[in-house]
């Protein structure tokens, strides 16, 4: 098997547009039926939703979880989640598995936690990298995709997409079974 591999200059938005044009690559392969995005505010998500929604994939935006940014809020405003649903997507908000109760214990008693050493060793990998494997496994968690299945999976740096990963999913339970199977995109920063 041969692919292509992109790298972008530096991190951020601007690569979204290049990350989508992979995934619709992708999909015109005939190959794969799941796509998870992450998503805080939902632009990515609803970009993705929107040129996607005749596809016909199973594609799941996941969110922050609720109180992430501060107590009682979710970032993703209802009338853009109200959107990409109407695309046919699904969205996700649930706890995020790098940022739960160790963060906590981690702020209260200044020590590394082992969420925190799995979450900084695949940040070497880039933030993109982290992030497609921590919502694979949340959207397994949560019911959305199957176990043990090839996924495209896309999240990015701060905000918009710039990393594109195929990924053989696993609940977070069976973290170890989680398989990077392909790297499309990616900073190189």
């Amino acid at each position: 098997m041969e692919r292509n591999v992109l790298y972008f200059e530096k991190p951020g938005r601007e690569n979204t547009q290049a990350c989508l044009e992979i995934v619709k690559h992708l999909f015109s392969e005939g190959t794969f039926k799941h796509l998870v995005i992450a998503s805080t505010s939902g632009a990515t998500g609803q970009l993705f939703a929107e040129e996607l929604k005749n596809s016909k994939a199973n594609i799941v935006v996941v969110t922050h979880s609720a109180g992430f940014k501060e107590p009682n809020s979710i970032e993703m405003p209802d009338p853009v989640r109200t959107s990409i649903e109407s695309h046919g997507a699904r969205v996700y908000t649930g706890s995020m598995l790098t940022h739960s109760i160790e963060t906590s214990l981690s702020a209260k008693f200044s020590g590394m936690y082992p969420t925190h050493i799995i979450a900084n060793s695949l940040r070497r990998f880039g933030e993109g990298a982290k992030v497609c494997c921590e919502i694979s496994m949340m959207a397994v968690d949560g019911g959305f995709i199957p176990e043990d299945e090839e996924i495209i999976a896309v999240a990015g740096t701060a905000w918009g997409a710039d990393t594109v990963m195929i990924i053989k999913s696993a609940a977070s339970k069976r973290f170890l079974n989680l398989r990077v199977l392909e790297i499309l995109a990616k900073p190189r920063v």
